[in-house]
């Protein structure tokens, strides 16, 4: 098999001590991980490297298969960048990649692509091609190569051992204040504004129709959010409140994700936005009639207001 070649900007001759994963959401536990990582390197006087890669390893492996991502790739970098690590390598994961034994991804990447001499393994995680080999055989294949390999153990939080896995869980539950805690920032979308019903508008309650910026970010459980709006021409983010579901009222077949920017006015056609999310206020439901649903959304509107009293400003990630 031919040996892997990455970017040349990738490749170094630093020795390095590196953790790999995909670090999806860098949640509490990767930031704990991290800190690990770079402490360790001090110790030892080597550089810190997280090992990622360029896209998550089932879409090469399972070619239907659509993650549902807690961040976009370029949020994901930059929130990499604030751990305290001196880089990151990003790695292309592809069908070559993908068949390459544990021994030899050791080998020929961590070793003589990376100068990795440290191999710091979190408590879950595993690579190459075979699933049932783990830290033991790490451990083993780097005595071979002189790779120290050493374990950590996962972050507990409030009895949670934080992980992507969880807090997807969370999300899907729309236990979005349970997710941002795991998270350590609360959970955002990022996207731009298109046309959308305009319903709301005739009720007094315009709304923003949001277009992901990707469909493999995870949209949490339809209903009604208490969220922070990022828009392209403020340097705050504004309170509002969003739905996520299938405008029942209005007996509407698509989902929409729709958001009520409180005292905002500007058009937002075609610009970016980012959503910030703090709490699910309610389930989705059917109205009788659009005033019916008009009075419903002054209330969730004033609940929301008292909410973000107590709130701290939420800081772009």
């Amino acid at each position: 098999m031919d040996s892997i070649l990455l970017h040349k900007d990738i490749v170094s001759d630093v020795p390095a001590i590196a953790t790999i994963g995909f670090f999806d959401g860098v949640h509490l536990g990767h930031r704990f991980l991290l800190k690990q990582l770079a402490l360790a390197a001090q110790e030892r006087q080597l550089r810190s490297v997280a090992i990622t890669f360029d896209q998550h390893p089932r879409r090469v492996l399972q070619h239907d298969y659509i993650p549902e991502l807690l961040t976009t790739f370029d949020e994901k970098l930059q929130l990499l960048t604030k751990t305290g690590i001196d880089s990151v390598a990003i790695l292309p994961f592809n069908a070559t990649m993908a068949q390459l034994s544990a021994h030899d991804f050791m080998q020929q990447v961590l070793q003589k692509q990376l100068q990795v001499k440290t191999l710091l393994m979190g408590y879950d995680n595993h690579f190459g091609r075979k699933n049932n080999e783990h830290f033991n055989d790490y451990v083993r294949y780097g005595q071979d190569l002189g790779i120290e390999v050493l374990p950590t153990q996962p972050y507990i939080y409030k009895g949670i051992k934080i992980s992507s896995s969880v807090i997807r869980s969370f999300l899907h539950e729309g236990e979005v204040a349970l997710a941002n805690e795991c998270l350590g920032y609360p959970y955002t979308l990022t996207g731009k504004v298109g046309h959308g019903f305009q319903q709301g508008r005739t009720i007094g309650f315009p709304t923003a129709n949001l277009i992901p910026a990707s469909i493999e970010q995870l949209l949490p459980a339809n209903g009604v959010y208490a969220v922070r709006v990022k828009c392209p021409d403020s340097t705050t983010w504004h309170d509002g409140m969003m739905n996520i579901g299938y405008r029942p009222t209005f007996d509407g077949t698509t989902k929409s994700i729709e958001v009520n920017i409180f005292n905002y006015a500007n058009d937002l056609y075609d610009k970016p936005l980012s959503v910030a999310f703090y709490e699910r206020i309610r389930a989705e439901k059917k109205f009788r009639n659009a005033p019916e649903l008009a009075k419903q959304l002054t209330k969730d509107r004033e609940m929301i207001i008292n909410f973000f009293t107590n709130q701290p400003k939420y800081e772009s990630i």
